[in-house]
């Protein structure tokens, strides 16, 4: 695929060579699994620094400047990614993307000495090009390597290795800042850790190989198209926005990014001491593995019927989604934007323990609604092209949501405003997926008959 495809005797040799074992380096297992590992060192690590509130500052005003000008340049980049990774590839897609992580992270360890906002502000317009880029190339590999029959499995391989960055990421602050109860912002060795596991995960990226050289167990390949073009990409790309299948996808992209302000800013940040926001940390990432692990067993083995198993999955993440909202309304009527409550310690006894339980219930929710969401978008095609494509417009759409959280937060949008609208975002986009998986996504035994008839039509001609 563009700069990094194969020559054709090679992808004839690989056809011809059955795969023995799944740990191959060209299989989509180690494949996802090393995809997985770069955003372990990368987005993961950024989501323990933002996860602590204002990204460990005290005052949340230049982190949330900062995560405006990412989202904003994200949602450009988000969609464009797609049909860039197309033409260069996974190598240097993600060796690009990966490396603006580092400067961001340098960028707050600047700002707990000089306090300059323009750096920060800076470096997240710049990170979120990276990160649309990133993501574009992620979601390509993650619901195209794997068989259709599985994604819910491998998805669930790569949400748990990116999401112990999370929790490996949330151990730092609380480790480095656990004596200093009163503490307001965090120490520069923090900052310095994160910088130092995103550079690890920039040089992981050159493990990635391009589709055209990743073989399945079954010897089939995620692809069989060796490069795109500029004026290819541009056309397709336009093309989703008229397209019914992303359009159904909008609402539950604008909401799976939009609850973070509201959940790091005003649960986390605003209820808990910094020792206990790193703990926190841990906990919500945690708590994410758990959820991608249950929703990605609901979505491969609950039913036979691919299309049952969708719908039973949205039906599943809904009914918790609920459940989850409604006892954040209750946390929340116990205090505003102008009477904040008195920061809780991990050592808290019985204060702490309800607030705990929500925080980990946000992460585990988080992760089953984004896995979900990847796995319906992974259901509506298989070839690397396509997805990478659809999941840059998620992504796109996503971050849009997310630049727009964090200007009502810098506006200071009371709580409970916040909260409804998150509930009401994420509500809206169920009966929608629903719609999506019922009209749209193919039961595995159709997709053999039209893969069958595609085979035959070519010889019928001839």
């Amino acid at each position: 695929m563009g700069f990094e495809a194969g020559d054709d005797s090679d992808k004839e040799k690989g056809q011809n060579l059955p795969p023995n074992s799944i740990f191959r380096y060209n299989s989509p297992l180690v494949q996802v699994g090393l995809i997985g590992l770069v955003c372990f060192c990368c987005p993961g690590m950024f989501n323990a620094l933002s996860g602590m509130g204002g990204g460990g500052q005290v005052d949340p005003t230049a982190s949330n400047n900062a995560s405006t000008a990412l989202y904003t340049t994200f949602a450009i980049f988000g969609i464009l990614g797609g049909g860039i990774y197309n033409i260069l590839g996974p190598r240097l897609t993600l060796l690009s993307a990966c490396s603006t992580y580092v400067l961001y992270a340098g960028s707050f360890l600047y700002y707990n000495h000089y306090k300059h906002q323009a750096f920060a502000i800076t470096a997240g317009a710049i990170l979120g090009v990276g990160a649309g880029l990133l993501w574009a190339g992620q979601g390509a590999i993650m619901t195209s390597y794997p068989p259709p029959n599985r994604k819910g499995t491998y998805i669930s391989i790569f949400w748990s290795i990116f999401n112990m960055g999370g929790v490996i990421g949330g151990l730092i602050p609380f480790v480095l800042n656990y004596n200093r109860t009163e503490a307001a912002s965090v120490n520069d060795a923090t900052y310095i850790g994160f910088m130092v596991f995103m550079s690890i995960g920039t040089f992981l990226t050159l493990a990635i190989l391009p589709p055209s050289k990743v073989v399945r167990d079954d010897g089939t390949k995620c692809t069989n198209i060796q490069y795109s073009n500029v004026t290819t990409e541009a056309i397709e790309i336009g093309k989703l926005f008229l397209n019914w299948k992303m359009l159904l996808i909008v609402p539950a992209a604008w909401s799976s990014n939009f609850f973070y302000t509201y959940q790091f800013n005003n649960v986390n940040g605003v209820m808990f001491n910094l020792r206990t926001r790193g703990l926190n940390n841990v906990v919500y990432w945690g708590a994410q593995m758990a959820g991608s692990i249950g929703i990605g067993y609901i979505m491969d083995f609950s039913f036979k019927s691919r299309r049952t198993r969708g719908v039973f999955g949205i039906i599943v993440v809904a009914v918790l989604s609920s459940a989850i909202w409604a006892g954040g309304l209750a946390n929340q009527l116990g205090y505003s934007r102008g009477n904040k409550p008195e920061k809780l310690d991990f050592k808290g006894g019985s204060d702490y323990a309800g607030p705990f339980v929500l925080y980990f219930s946000f992460g585990l929710l988080d992760a089953m609604f984004q896995s979900l969401v990847y796995w319906v978008i992974g259901a509506l095609a298989n070839d690397s092209e396509t997805l990478s494509r659809y999941v840059g417009f998620y992504k796109g759409v996503q971050s849009a949501g997310g630049a727009v959280a964090w200007q009502v937060d810098a506006r200071n949008v009371s709580f409970l405003g916040q909260l409804i609208m998150n509930w009401v975002f994420t509500t809206v986009s169920y009966p929608l997926l629903i719609v999506l998986v019922l009209f749209a996504v193919k039961n595995e035994d159709e997709e053999e008959e039209i893969t069958k008839a595609k085979e035959v039509a070519p010889k019928e001609v001839e």
